[in-house]
């Protein structure tokens, strides 16, 4: 598996949830059309991570979108799941490139055009750029601008995506900007229908030819 459809990428957080309101959102955002799915645990033990990123994936395998593991790679291969994304901090690029194989996706955080170049040569297979706007995850942001985002395409023949407290009102400042699609968190897992808001702001995108 190594094609895949970064145009609406949903990263998703259980912490607000229980886990069978957060596995019925995840499947709403699905129905919706969202096309990379994300799961992001920072708090979960190994144990735990994996257990949940079984029944993501047994739901996401039914919609045909790949499930990228956050951070870890031993939970990305516990799962099989189809890929895996690593920030600074994480495993190298290259070593999870060796450990996860040629089929299977590597994605990293890049905020500068120095680390994207560095993230492609090792082997990412495409970039998460931002914070474009401040979060309410509970993930550390720092903003990266809209003009380091350009740069950052034209940069790199990987796709880009922006990310960073985006939504379907605010996304218009991404307009004319080469990236390859949108990464979003709380405008779908907060909202009150997750499937409409999927949809919603996948038809924002569109008519911004951001995806």
């Amino acid at each position: 598996m190594k094609k895949f459809d970064s145009s609406l990428y949903f990263i998703t957080d259980s912490t607000l949830y229980g886990e069978e309101e957060f596995l019925y959102r995840v499947e709403q955002a699905l129905m919706g059309g969202v096309t990379l799915l994300q799961l992001r645990e920072k708090e979960k033990s190994t144990r735990e991570y994996i257990c949940l990123a079984e029944k993501v994936h047994s739901i996401s395998k039914r919609y045909n979108v790949p499930l990228i593991i956050d951070d870890r790679v031993d939970v990305a291969l516990a799962v099989d799941a189809e890929g895996v994304h690593l920030g600074a901090s994480d495993m190298a690029i290259a070593t999870a490139r060796k450990l996860m194989g040629d089929n299977k996706v590597v994605g990293a955080t890049a905020k500068t055009v120095p680390w994207a170049k560095e993230a492609y040569e090792q082997g990412a297979d495409y970039l998460g750029v931002g914070a474009i706007y401040p979060t309410t995850t509970k993930v550390k942001t720092v903003l990266t601008s809209t003009a380091t985002l350009r740069d950052i395409c034209g940069a790199v023949p990987i796709p880009v995506n922006a990310i960073g407290g985006l939504n379907k009102n605010n996304i218009d400042v991404l307009s004319g900007i080469p990236i390859a699609g949108i990464c979003v968190v709380s405008a779908i897992m907060k909202a009150d229908d997750p499937k409409q808001a999927t949809i919603e702001l996948k038809a924002r995108a569109k008519e911004l030819s951001l995806c």
